[in-house]
């Protein structure tokens, strides 16, 4: 297809294997490549240029560079992925490059007395805002594609400068992308790829071009996963309702670092202390709190030397509601004019620090009060990452990096987050790690148990993607870090947070190895969590626990004592109901429900031979089931953390296990009551399930036996009435099977 066709079947799966294309390309790190993005829809593009930015400006392992004998930090973070913003005035990407490589040249690292040192990879280039010179008088649109030309020279020659070592990526339209294979040949000539991004043209009179805002947000609270017998995730209602502590540093103060490494050379501003301090501490002179947002749009377009995609990112929240403390004090947008007039003044480090420490104080404020979407998150990493490249021996450094660690891992459970998931989560945990490479235990011993906790966490999420067991081993790791650090007498809550968190990974990794000893281990780790939640002062925390247990014991049961084990399962099931009402979390509710119901099934199949015990049984298991599915119709759309086909199977099993027993004495009537229940859960799970899945087929045969039991039971007019209850396109498949 040509790179001039905008159709496709299915534009989202098109751009995103066109995306991990180009991604794949950047991050191999090759030198002299010439990459041409062409896409018409600026919303589109300002959101894989942020994506491209956000995960490979600064890999994981390489934000900060620490020496093997010490713990400070002796060189700044240098980034493989540079964004710039085509310069309209004199559009020559090959000469912003050099510029920029001029004022931040690689640093060396691995000097000593003996040995030189070398310097750092010279980073990738992408270069925005091509599409503006639409607008530009057409003596700029023609030096624009007299500088392509003559930029063959710096791909061609060996000895053209810093440029000939760097790789460009070039964002255009399709129209530029016309003129530039008319024009500048020689340029076109040059490409390693052209990457075609589908899309409808953004229209000429639209004015922001930047990202769309994701409505959908998430709480900042990290649910624990509770396990579950047919559960396989956590629900929003779960993780509301959890007892996690990922969160923020407890401070509120501190900094942090990303696109532009620290100007050397240069006289700092002349800034007196008092506005110095001013800045450190997030206040700003009154005189600047008269424009309006819309006043400074037109400022922040032309901005040189801040990041685009930052300013960007920030233009796209400007319009949406801030927090009252933000209102009362200084905006973002303001922020990025200050700092930009900062950077055209040279000022030092420690200044430049502290204002981009700032602009991502004003981003944590919102996410801290549920505006946890995409841009917010973004521009909260990128102002702190540029904090620390700037002011790189904060005081408040490991806060800083278990701050980003979170903001990583609020990437990864902030949507669209399928593509690059497992990349944020271990992104946090390498903030994690650098954090507690920094941080004493004995003198800070609450920073390194929070940060100890979260990194558990994050081990957790790292197990849906890859090495379970592993995964979870450094779950369980870090939790028991924490727990040693964190006493109950310190902080009884948070210690029944974490104890709830190392019961949940002792139960994973019991289903990879070990798994009496880790079982055993997570229902002490839950029973000494629950011993710290009153069920009155926090019932849903309570509930989740004792759930927890009842999972925990229903496990152990496939192992050993089953009886004695399933019959704790449902006590502690049966008392987590108490307080996880259809009132209060009706899907949690429904869930517990769903776990009693199957454990009340293994109960009443060990009792083969006393065949009232087993009925009874029966009989309570289909009474929870039941409440479970009627619970879950109940609440149509709302995602649930359990399977509800496999619980219509489940009951239809029950009642057809009834049925059929010759045991129970009961009258046609009413064992065609329990068939007819059996064949409608059955048919239930059928239609949702897919008819190449093995479950599909499993159901099938459940349905194929259960018209056979009609007719054995009842006779030909059961057996009629079965398949009178069966859809007409499944009749030729089964009654050759009768």
């Amino acid at each position: 297809m040509s790179v001039n066709d905008t159709a496709h079947t299915d534009n989202f799966a098109w751009n995103r294997q066109v995306y991990h294309r180009l991604k794949l390309a950047l991050s191999l790190s090759l030198r002299r490549q010439l990459y041409l993005a062409v896409c018409d829809d600026l919303h589109l593009r300002n959101q894989v240029a942020a994506r491209l930015h956000s995960t490979l400006a600064y890999p994981v392992g390489q934000v900060l560079y620490q020496p093997s004998n010490t713990q400070e930090i002796s060189t700044p973070a240098y980034p493989r992925l540079v964004t710039l913003r085509l310069n309209l005035s004199d559009p020559n990407p090959i000469d912003q490059i050099n510029q920029w490589l001029t004022n931040y040249p690689p640093p060396v690292v691995g000097a000593s007395k003996d040995t030189p040192g070398r310097p750092l990879p010279v980073p990738a280039f992408q270069i925005v805002g091509v599409e503006q010179l639409t607008k530009q008088p057409v003596a700029v649109q023609r030096s624009f594609l007299h500088h392509l030309r003559l930029s063959e020279q710096y791909l061609s020659s060996q000895e053209s400068g810093q440029f000939l070592e760097s790789s460009l990526l070039l964002w255009i339209s399709r129209p530029w992308l016309s003129a530039i294979q008319q024009s500048a040949p020689q340029f076109w000539h040059w490409r390693t790829g052209v990457f075609a991004f589908a899309g409808e043209p953004t229209p000429a009179t639209h004015n922001s071009g930047y990202p769309e805002r994701f409505s959908t947000s998430r709480s900042l609270d990290l649910g624990n996963l509770e396990p579950s017998i047919l559960e396989e995730s956590v629900t929003q209602a779960e993780l509301r309702a959890a007892a996690g502590e990922l969160k923020f540093g407890d401070g509120d103060d501190f900094d942090f670092h990303t696109e532009t490494p620290v100007r050397r050379g240069r006289k700092p501003q002349d800034i007196s202390p008092a506005k110095l301090e001013l800045l450190k501490t997030g206040v700003q002179p009154q005189e600047s709190l008269t424009r309006s947002s819309s006043d400074y749009t037109p400022s922040l377009q032309s901005l040189s030397h801040i990041n685009p995609e930052l300013t960007e990112l920030v233009l796209t929240t400007i319009n949406t509601k801030i927090p009252q403390e933000e209102e009362d004090g200084i905006q973002p947008q303001q922020m990025l004019l200050e700092i930009e007039e900062l950077h055209s003044q040279q000022a030092s480090g420690e200044i430049l620090g502290a204002a981009y420490h700032q602009l991502g104080n004003s981003y944590r404020l919102r996410i801290e009060q549920g505006q946890s979407n995409l841009e917010n998150l973004m521009v909260a990493i990128i102002a702190y990452q540029e904090s620390i490249t700037y002011d790189e021996n904060s005081p408040q450094l490991p806060d800083i990096l278990n701050d980003l660690g979170t903001l990583y891992w609020m990437l990864y459970r902030t949507p669209p987050n399928s593509e690059e998931g497992q990349t944020y989560i271990e992104q946090g945990i390498e903030f994690y790690k650098l954090a507690l490479k920094l941080i004493s235990p004995q003198t800070h011993t609450d920073t390194y148990a929070r940060v100890q906790n979260n990194l558990g966490t994050a081990y957790g999420d790292l197990a849906k993607f890859s090495n379970p067991s592993d995964n979870w081993q450094q779950a369980v790791f870090a939790y028991n870090e924490a727990l040693h650090h964190r006493t109950a007498e310190m902080e009884p809550l948070k210690y029944a947070a974490c104890q709830n968190n190392l019961g949940t990974a002792y139960w994973h990794l019991a289903q990879y190895n070990q798994p009496v000893v880790h079982l055993k281990k997570a229902i002490a780790s839950y029973n000494l969590a629950l011993a710290y939640y009153s069920a009155d002062q926090e019932p849903l925390k309570y509930g989740m626990i004792q759930n927890n247990i009842g999972t925990a014991y229903w496990n152990l049961a496939q192992y050993e004592q089953p009886a004695e084990n399933l019959q704790l399962a449902i006590d502690v099931y049966n008392e987590a109901l108490k307080y996880r009402t259809p009132a209060n979390v009706p899907t949690a509710c429904a869930a517990t429900q769903n776990n009693l119901g199957t454990a009340y099934w293994h109960l009443a199949n060990l009792f083969q031979t006393n065949k009232d015990t087993q009925h009874k049984y029966l009989q309570l298991c289909i009474i929870a089931y039941e409440e479970a599915l009627a619970l879950a119709h109940s609440l149509s759309g709302t995602a649930l953390s359990f399977d509800l086909l496999a619980t219509h199977n489940n009951l239809g099993l029950a009642y057809y296990q009834i049925a059929t027993d010759n045991y129970f004495s009961a009258d046609k009537t009413t064992r065609s009551q329990h068939l007819e229940a059996a064949l409608d859960n059955h048919l239930q799970a059928l239609n949702g399930l897919s008819k190449q899945s093995e479950a599909y087929q499993t159901t099938f045969t459940y349905i194929v036996k259960t018209i056979r039991a009609f007719h054995s039971e009842l006779g030909i007019q059961g057996q009629n009435l079965a398949l009178s209850k069966v859809p007409s396109q499944l009749l030729a498949e089964i009654l050759p099977k009768l």
